[in-house]
Parts: structure tokens; C-alpha cells; sequence
């Protein structure tokens, strides 16, 4: 009898265990459930099954936390009094369940921004300034509200481990002896063990694609448990590894002759073949009657497809973007290759695919490289530069990367003149941005040739706009409401520099590219990478453009196509060049289009796409096929049996795999002694 009163205080710590472990997965499944409340509109795709389905599967991933979380408190089962008076034991899991659920309560802001769990993008974002990145939350979310949700289920979490104390209360004297307690750690340990592995099967753990489970993105994602997978990229986000994964996906001379089948066209000579894996010559042509001199990219942020009104998505958001679209040369299935800012920055001006492990190339040692983009094609033959933005050019190391690549003059928000309204996050608004571009235009060297980047920065969170605001704001798109009055505050912006850009000298002589840098999250959902986030608006302004080509461009295309096919327009002749994208308008009238993209965040999935045809490879598991449309309605149709789909996965594999080690091995350029031409 005396034996079986020391195995009770043993059993009450084992009751214990267990009722925290039931704790912390009821509290876990409590976030996931918040998640569901803050994203309802996401969630309408989705049937009552899967989204059950979705809080089942979570319980692996949830399980996972639980389990590292609860090793301290197994290990104490060896101590010669276990758990003792379990005070340690109820702050350990207090703290690191408050650890849980902060994040937890942190990330229902960021799915609705990003439309993907924590991963690497937040901790990219911790990374950054603090003031602008802590501004940035202050002003752009309800933090007061979300601290005291947290400050409530932490109460709860505290209240009900000490219940859990109280009900499995320690009785009888004394503790089982090494002989006992050991065997029952272990059992302990196993169980731990397995939990933390999320499955029963041979090999592999748990991993983030056991949670798709539905054709509904979100459906998938809601499985998943936000603080494994923002541990999961801390401790795996290794680039290198990640490109090295793709170097080695095909031979290298198959991968080489594939991605080459893809860029080049009949109007392509490869040159240097040994040294560099894309670099040619472009039989340039002059196609505008009247030939630019000047270029000016105008890179919107966050500029969506699917509220553009010249894209047939007339909500009223963007009418002087649809007035400007009346006279140009649109692009109706144009894509970011990212869905971050950086990723469209370098993308676009630096004419290089975002790339599994290096979604923020800006700032790593590889950026240093030099690209074959805007600045390399054109200051060799004397054109004049000028990057205006917004903000401030040491977010995402703009101006270091930039002026690596041959751009000189940097106007930011501290060199604004006499802004009319600064946001205490990013700084000036859109119209002070504009204002100035146009005041530097026109200080210009009208002698010389110019380019310039204007990169917008109002439509992002926290919207900080002017007040009163000159347009009216956006209702009847619930959540969305802020983010589309910021868009169509964008616009009127946009369409203010144009009214005064066209009264000045220089207008007629100017070749204007306006695009997104990227999207944003919508309600429907295309595919298993969310293709609306990619799809962007891209505008062709020019004397004589419509004439030429037409007012639409159906041909699918990304943000890499854009430098190729602008200076094309630009110079009218050939040029040498090493982009990873090509010109649009010297395509064959059969060649429907292509492209690359990828998602931010520690995601390694990438997709590739020829017309409407798409497949989409994740970093683990089975690649899924289909077509997707846009017009009239955006829709996404599996085919796991389409014709094209092995070319199309090789594809995908060769042109990652070149690019990947093109990066590696710094042969992303220019050769030494390459120009774009001859004298302009």
C-alpha cells in the first residue's frame, strides 16, 4: 500500500502534462479559429468540410509547438521530486504559451495582407529599420485592440494551468524511485518525440504541404500553425541550400538549352555562349514613327489587376489610369515575378527572376552582382538617370543596389521640396512624389537623353494620406475598403502628373511605362499560388504606339519582359543585352507568352505559365497543372492530364536552375568590354 501512495504524485504530474498539452492545443486552435474570423472573405471558397478539415489537420502542426514546448517539463519527470510544487513548470508554459499566442495574434494582419503564414518575409521585416517597421504596425493596424485580445487568452491560458494544478494535485509522500521514474520518462519521451515529429510514418516529419488537403488555398493554409512555420523558416530560410537544391534539379547542359529555348527568338544571336548563359544581341528595329528619346518607368504600389477598370475591373478605382489607358498600348495578362516591392524592383528595372532563397536579392552579397537591366543598357550610351521615391532609399537597400548598377541621382523622402503632407512611416505622399519627379524631369539636360524611376508608396500599409483627401473614399469592400481608397488616391496622383507632364517640352520625346510592383491579396483565390496577388497592369504611353501595335497586348507576360521591350522603343536598333525576360512586341502572332514567378516569404514554390496554361511546383510533393483565365471571370481549372505538362515542368526547372546558377557563379551582366550599340 505504502508503494502504490508514491506512484500518485507521479500520476498527478503525468495528469498534469496532459492537461497543459490539451491546453496549449485548445489554445492554438483558438488562433486558427481568429484567423478564420479576421479572413471571412477568403474562406467563402471554401466548404464547411474542408475548413473542419483544416482545424483536424492543424492539430499535427499544433501538436508539433505543444511538444517542444512540453520537453523542459518531461525532463523534470527525473528529478528525484519531479515536478515539484510545479511553479517553474506552470511559468515555463505560461511564457512560452504566451510566446505561442502573441504570434498567433500577430498573424491574422499579416494572412490578410500577405494571404501567407508567418514565415520569412516577417522576420525580413524585423530585420529592417524598427522605427519605420514599428511606425508601420502602430499606424497601419489596430495594435491596442490585438495586445488586449492577447492580454485576455493569456488570462484564460494562466487561469485554466492553474485549474489544471489544482485538479491533478500531488498526494501521498514522497516520489517513485530512479527505477520507476526512468522507464516512465522514456514512455514520456517517445510520446514527445512522435508528437514532434506531427506523423507516424517512416522518414520524413511533418512537413508544410501535408497540410494542403483541398483545392482551396486557404482552406490549406488554415491547417498550417503559424509559429512552426516562422520557426521552420528562422532555422531553414538557408539560400544557398535552396539554390543549390535547383542547380542540381537537371543536367546542366539540359537546363542551359531549355531556358535558351525559352528567351531567345528569331530575332536573338547568342553571344559568348561559354561565359554567359542568355547573353545576345537583339535585332532591334525602329518601330514608332516617331522615335523616344527619353524613357520614364512608373512602378505603382500595390497596384492590383483586379481593380484596374481598363482591365475590365471598373469599380471606380482607378479612372485616371483607365484615361490614360485610351491612347496607350495596354498589357492585359502582365504579372509581378514576386509579391514584395524588392522582388518588383529588381525584377523590373534589373530584369532578373525572383528565385527560391533569394526573394530579397537587394540585399544580399549577391545583389552585388551586376545585372543586365535599365542602368547597364543605358548609361553606356549617355542617358541621364534619376530614381525619385517616396520614401526613404535604405529600405530593402534600394539605393545600394541601384547605384551598383549604374544610377546616380536619388531623390527620397529627405529631398522632397515642400511636401504638401509626410506620413510618419514611409513619408511624402504620392502627389509630393509626382510634384517633384516633374521638377526634376524638367531640370534635365533637354540636350541628352534621360531615364527615370518613379516609384509610388501611398498604397501601402498604413495608408497614411492626405487630409482632406482629394478623392472620395472607397465603401462596400469591407476589409478592403482602406487599402482600394489608398489605390484610387494613387490614381488621382498618377493622373495629376500626367495633366502636367503633357504641358511640358519634353512630353512628346517620352516613352512612358506605368505597371504595379505587385498585387494584393483579393477574395478568390487562383490556384495554389494565388496567381490574382501576381497580376498586375502594365501601360505603354508613346507618340504613334496605338497606331503600331494596337490599344491591347493579350500576350502573358512578367515584370522581366519589361526593360527588353521598352528599350527596344526606345533605341530602334539592336542591342546587346543579358535580361531574363524578352520583347513582347517582336513575338510571333502564335507565341502566347510566358513566365516565372514566385511568391515572398520562405515559400519555395514556383510556378511557370505559357498562355493560360500553368504548373506550379512546390518544394516538396507532386506539381499541379491547370488553366487559369482572367477575363471574363478570373478562374483556375486543374488538369493533371494536360498535354504539355512534362515540357512545361521542365521548363520551369531549366530556367530556375540557369538562373540559379547564373546567380552563384556572378554571371547575371554585361561582359567587361559589351554595349548596348553604337553612339545614339
Amino acid at each position: 500500500m505504502k508503494n502504490t501512495r508514491h506512484f500518485r504524485p507521479l500520476l498527478a504530474d503525468l495528469g498534469f502534462i496532459g492537461a497543459s498539452s490539451l491546453l496549449l492545443l485548445l489554445a492554438q486552435q483558438a488562433l486558427r479559429l481568429i484567423l478564420l474570423l479576421r479572413n471571412p472573405e477568403l474562406a467563402e471558397g471554401a466548404s464547411t468540410t474542408d475548413l473542419v478539415w483544416a482545424f483536424a489537420v492543424g492539430i499535427r502542426f499544433d501538436l508539433i509547438i505543444t511538444s517542444y514546448i512540453l520537453i523542459p517539463v518531461v525532463l523534470a519527470l527525473l528529478l528525484p521530486n519531479g515536478l515539484g510544487k510545479r511553479r517553474l513548470a506552470r511559468y515555463w508554459l505560461l511564457a512560452t504559451g504566451g510566446i505561442v499566442l502573441f504570434l498567433g495574434i500577430s498573424e491574422p494582419e499579416f494572412y490578410h495582407d500577405f494571404h501567407t503564414r508567418l514565415n520569412s518575409l516577417a522576420i525580413q521585416y524585423l530585420k529592417e529599420d524598427p522605427s519605420t517597421v514599428s511606425s508601420m504596425i502602430w499606424h497601419g493596424f489596430p495594435v491596442i485592440r490585438y495586445l488586449l485580445l492577447w492580454a485576455v487568452l493569456l488570462a484564460l491560458l494562466a487561469w485554466g494551468l492553474k485549474q489544471a494544478d489544482h485538479w491533478t494535485r500531488r498526494f501521498g509522500p514522497g516520489y517513485p524511485a530512479w527505477w520507476v521514474r526512468i522507464p516512465v520518462f522514456l514512455i514520456c519521451a517517445f510520446l514527445v518525440a512522435l508528437g514532434a515529429r506531427g506523423t507516424l510514418r517512416h522518414g520524413a516529419p511533418l512537413r508544410w504541404g501535408d497540410a494542403f488537403h483541398s483545392q482551396n488555398l486557404f482552406a490549406n493554409h488554415l491547417a498550417l500553425n503559424g509559429t512552426w512555420s516562422l520557426a521552420k523558416a528562422a532555422m531553414g530560410n538557408d539560400k544557398k541550400d535552396a539554390g543549390k537544391a535547383w542547380v542540381k534539379i537537371m543536367p546542366r547542359e539540359q537546363a542551359l538549352a531549355g531556358t535558351r529555348k525559352l528567351l531567345l527568338t528569331p530575332d536573338d544571336q547568342l553571344l559568348l555562349p561559354e561565359q554567359y548563359p542568355v547573353l545576345r544581341k537583339h535585332a532591334g528595329e525602329s518601330r514608332l514613327a516617331r522615335k523616344p528619346k527619353n524613357l520614364v518607368l512608373i512602378i505603382m504600389e500595390s497596384f492590383s489587376g483586379q481593380f484596374t477598370g481598363a482591365l475590365g475591373n471598373d469599380h471606380g478605382i482607378t479612372p485616371r489610369f483607365d484615361e490614360l489607358a485610351k491612347d496607350g498600348l495596354l498589357f492585359d495578362h502582365m504579372f509581378s515575378n514576386g509579391t514584395h516591392t524588392h522582388q518588383g524592383m529588381f525584377a523590373t528595372v534589373a530584369c532578373f527572376p525572383n528565385l527560391p532563397g533569394f526573394e530579397y536579392l537587394m540585399q544580399e552579397p549577391e545583389g552585388q552582382h551586376q545585372f543586365s537591366g535599365l542602368p547597364a543598357l543605358l548609361k553606356p550610351l549617355g542617358f541621364q538617370d534619376v530614381y525619385v521615391y517616396n520614401g526613404a532609399f535604405n529600405w530593402d537597400n534600394q539605393k545600394g543596389f541601384f547605384r551598383n548598377q549604374g544610377m546616380t541621382r536619388f531623390i527620397g523622402r529627405d529631398q522632397m521640396e515642400n511636401p504638401v503632407f509626410t506620413d510618419p512611416t514611409w513619408g511624402v505622399s504620392d502627389q509630393d512624389m509626382f510634384d517633384q519627379a516633374l521638377r526634376e524631369l524638367n531640370r534635365m539636360n533637354q540636350e541628352k537623353p534621360f531615364f527615370a524611376v518613379l516609384q509610388t508608396l501611398s498604397n501601402h500599409t498604413p495608408y497614411a494620406l492626405p487630409d482632406p483627401l482629394p478623392v472620395s473614399r472607397v465603401t462596400g469592400f469591407d476589409g478592403l475598403n482602406e487599402h482600394l481608397t489608398a489605390m484610387r488616391y494613387a490614381d488621382w496622383a498618377l493622373g495629376r502628373f500626367f495633366d502636367e507632364a503633357k504641358k511640358q517640352p519634353w512630353y512628346q520625346d517620352t516613352l512612358f511605362v506605368l505597371l504595379g510592383d505587385h498585387g494584393f491579396g483579393v477574395k478568390k483565390q487562383l490556384g495554389q499560388i494565388d496567381l490574382l496577388r501576381f497580376h498586375i497592369p502594365m501601360l505603354m504611353l508613346a507618340p504613334g504606339i496605338q497606331e503600331r501595335f494596337g490599344k491591347r497586348i493579350h500576350t502573358a507576360a512578367t515584370q522581366v519582359d519589361v526593360i527588353p521591350t521598352a528599350v527596344n522603343l526606345l533605341l530602334g536598333k539592336p542591342f546587346t543585352h543579358q535580361c531574363w525576360g524578352r520583347d513582347l512586341l517582336s513575338l510571333s502572332a502564335d507565341d502566347p507568352g510566358l513566365g516565372i514567378i514566385k511568391p515572398s516569404g520562405s515559400d519555395h514554390t514556383v510556378a511557370h505559365f505559357r498562355g493560360n496554361r500553368i504548373v506550379i511546383k512546390p518544394p516538396h510533393g507532386k506539381a499541379v497543372t491547370g488553366r487559369y483565365q482572367l477575363y471574363p471571370e478570373p478562374s483556375f481549372t486543374p488538369d493533371e492530364n494536360m498535354t504539355e505538362r512534362t515540357q512545361m515542368l521542365s521548363d520551369l526547372k531549366a530556367y530556375v536552375s540557369t538562373a540559379m546558377h547564373a546567380l552563384l557563379e556572378n554571371r547575371t551582366g554585361l561582359p567587361p568590354t559589351s554595349h548596348t550599340g553604337q553612339s545614339r
